[in-house]
């Protein structure tokens, strides 16, 4: 047996369409053989390796709204299929009203990679290991979906449905995320173990966010989002409700990191054991949300 120690892309067909309708009819009539190109970073990996054996690459970055991004105040935020992950944050409104989103980005692999890698990318993968994920559950993120009826929005909450899953139909092109202002005096924090501190796959990612709010008995809405520790990215609603309906104490924020724990499904893999990621979400969601916890001033 041999192994090939430098494998080459296979062949495949480039295509360039003109419009959304034009790329969303050739993928529909393509199952399983035509994939949308966005920034291609994992694209071409998977492909090199044999894992996705696509015949057709339709390159969607230069149409309508792909390479736009926007900020309104009242509205929010609107982030283009193709904005690259050093675009969005180097965006002066981004860094100031989505610093959790930030953060999340500077961990992915390298600076260069980044140039090209893509949120929506990272999103549409669905990998659950995905670094800027959770940023964009805690950021109630929707995507705009432009399929064969048309435009329509699909929750980011609701997206995934198992590793590499989503509820995307051939034919389904997602052309932008969109976020909606933070409530006032949101912080958050991403923390990432790896192998090493040089842009690897989580272990275990551990997103934190939250603001004051009156309607909770705490005075406070805290959520947590893990990653790579189940079949897809995880909002731990247990986490949540142990936070706001008591006064947050030191004792409240170890009991919400045992919940965040319990709600985690990891396997055995090369890069760490099950047991070894169920404690580590423990403990660095321990971290995260005291770090939270000392941002909102407490």
């Amino acid at each position: 047996m041999s192994i090939d120690a430098h494998p080459a892309l296979p062949e495949f067909d480039y295509l360039k369409p003109k419009t959304l309708e034009e790329a969303s009819q050739f993928l529909a009539e393509h199952p399983g053989e035509a994939r949308p190109l966005l920034g291609g970073t994992d694209t071409f990996v998977r492909m090199r390796d044999g894992l996705w054996k696509d015949k057709y690459l339709v390159d969607v970055k230069g149409l309508e709204g792909m390479s736009a991004i926007s900020f309104k105040l009242k509205e929010g935020l609107t982030i283009g299929a193709a904005v690259s992950m050093n675009r969005v944050a180097a965006d002066a409104n981004v860094r100031k009203h989505y610093p959790l989103l930030v953060e999340a980005i500077e961990t992915v692999a390298s600076y260069q990679l980044r140039t090209r890698a893509t949120i929506v990318g990272n999103i549409c993968n669905a990998s659950p290991a995905g670094d800027t994920i959770g940023a964009c559950l805690l950021y109630d993120g929707v995507l705009n979906v432009h399929g064969m009826d048309g435009l329509r929005r699909e929750p980011l909450a609701s997206f995934f449905q198992g590793p590499g899953a989503t509820v995307l139909n051939p034919g389904d092109i997602v052309t932008s995320i969109e976020f909606p202002i933070p409530p006032k005096g949101t912080v958050g924090k991403y923390i990432k173990f790896g192998r090493n501190n040089r842009g690897d796959l989580a272990i275990v990612g551990v997103t934190v966010a939250g603001h004051p709010d009156k309607d909770k008995a705490s005075g406070y809405r805290i959520r947590l989002a893990l990653a790579s520790v189940a079949p897809t990215p995880l909002v731990v609603d247990e986490v949540e409700n142990t936070l706001s309906q008591e006064s947050i104490t030191d004792e409240r924020l170890t009991q919400a990191a045992q919940a965040a724990m319990e709600a985690a499904k990891p396997i055995d893999d090369t890069r760490g054991s099950a047991r070894y990621r169920k404690m580590m979400a423990r403990n660095l969601s321990q971290r995260a949300l005291q770090a939270v916890w000392e941002q909102l001033g407490k």
